[in-house]
Order: C-alpha cells, then structure tokens, then sequence
C-alpha cells in the first residue's frame, strides 16, 4: 500500500511540475527534505569523485525511505541513519582513494537562487542533508528527498547545462526489477 501511495504522490508531483513549467516560478513544497552533494572543486577528477559517491549514497537513502509516506516519517529514518550514511560516505570515499575531508549535515541549510529553463528555485535555508566535499567550492548534485523527485545541477555558475532526473522513473524501475 505504502509504495502505491508513493507512486501516486511522485505521479502527482510530475503531472504539478509539468503543468506549471510555463509560469516563471515553481515553489518546491515547505513540507520537503532537501539532499545535496557539493565537490570539492570543479575538476574532472572531483566531480567524479561527487557523481561517484551520490551515486552510493542516493541508493542507500532510497533504501532506508523505502515505504515512508510522510515528511515526519521521511525526517525519522534519515536521523536515525545519519552515522550508517556517514559510515558509507567514509568507506565509499576511502574505496576511492580521497583523502579530502568531508563534512555532513542534516537540518537547515542555505541553497542558493537557481534558474533552468525560466524556472526559478528560491535562495533560502531548506530542511536538507548536505554532504560537502573537501573545500565544497565545486558543482553541486541536488535532489529533493521527500517527495522523491530530483534535479541534478549540472553548473553552479551556469545552471543552462542542468538536466532534470526523474527520480520518480528509478523509484519504478526499482519496484519492477524486485518482482
């Protein structure tokens, strides 16, 4: 029941940010949990180092969201494996040979102002889980958690290079592939 009410909702969120994709601005919910990744630095080898470790770690949350249904559900479950995620950063990071430090945070963090395609993503704090890489001054990946639907962000600087992922697809393909 719980993975219906998910697909639903996701189906939802899509068919809201379709039909608004014409209007200047799309307000991603207040009731939303936020989840970034930010490399140290824009070379190749540090934004491979980012995709890498999203890659591993997107997988992990989507595991332990599996069957929440619920912003205060969704909160739950992310404190209550914040040291299992930063275990899993530190042991992805160590398989990888980086030896940068790195830093996770969930609670209120900054994002700045983002436009893609005549769509703006308002600066502010947002409720968020923020994995930064070394000195955090490269390209950033960034999804939102809850609703599960995610961007990824391409260019700090230039956001025209930005493709939309549909996390909503992965979250179906993984339920197909279970059965």
């Amino acid at each position: 029941m719980n993975k219906i009410f998910i697909l639903l909702t996701s189906i939802l969120c899509l068919f809201y940010l379709c039909n608004n994709a014409s209007k200047n601005e799309i307000i991603i919910p207040d009731e939303a949990i936020r989840f970034r990744v930010v490399a140290n630095s824009n070379t190749i080898y540090d934004q491979n180092i980012k995709i890498q470790l999203k890659n591993v770690i997107q997988n992990k949350i989507f595991e332990i969201l599996n069957g929440s249904d619920n912003i205060e559900d969704s909160r739950k479950k992310i404190k209550d494996n914040i040291d299992e995620i930063d275990v899993l950063v530190k042991d992805t990071l160590n398989k990888l040979n980086y030896d940068k430090e790195y830093d996770i945070n969930y609670g209120y963090n900054y994002f700045p102002e983002k436009e893609y395609k005549k769509i703006k993503y308002k600066e502010g704090k947002y409720e968020s889980l923020v994995i930064k890489l070394g000195d955090g001054k490269g390209d950033n990946w960034w999804c939102v958690l809850f609703p599960p639907l995610c961007l990824v962000e391409s260019e700090e600087s230039d956001v025209s290079d930005a493709q939309y992922s549909i996390f909503i697809k992965e979250i179906i393909d993984r339920f197909i592939s279970r059965k």
